[in-house]
């Protein structure tokens, strides 16, 4: 993702530390309009998100967008709704692949807008055992020591 040309609105920032993260994909997202403008002021929420495919398509869902607050009529649009990604066939037939084989997952990093369009930052990813957890949390405590002390000198 680059970071000149975008406004990143929520963040899923458990995922890097439950998932092993192998790759990652940009899509974009359908949305009604009261939820572009409602994601406009950051108003989304990636916690406990995921995506996957049916019926050839890759949907997101559990992504939280609120409800637009000046929107006429907010009680049709449900917050949860699973939503359709776009991307290219070829990448939807490597993404169901993968998908398909034991232990990977679809999970949305991010949501931003590049070029005035929401976009999702999709990972391909492999869920961390609890061992795997607590040595990177010790390999990022090593780091941060080392850079303290060279800090100091």
């Amino acid at each position: 993702m680059s970071k000149e040309h975008s406004k990143i609105v929520c963040q899923n920032r458990k995922a890097r530390h439950d998932y092993a993260i192998e790759d990652t994909f940009e899509a974009g997202i359908m949305l009604l309009g009261p939820e572009v403008k409602s994601l406009r002021e950051g108003r989304g929420n990636l916690t406990d998100s995921y995506a996957d495919y049916r019926e050839g398509e890759i949907w997101l869902y559990n992504a939280h967008i609120s409800p637009y607050s000046h929107a006429t009529d907010t009680s049709v649009i449900d917050p949860l709704r699973p939503r359709k990604l776009l991307l290219h066939k070829k990448e939807i037939r490597k993404l169901i692949g993968k998908i398909k084989e034991r232990g990977y997952a679809l999970i949305p990093l991010a949501i931003y807008f590049k070029n005035g369009k929401a976009k999702v930052e999709l990972a391909l990813a492999k869920g961390k055992k609890q061992h795997d957890k607590r040595q990177a949390m010790k390999e990022k405590d090593l780091t941060r020591e080392l850079s303290k002390q060279f800090k100091v000198r």
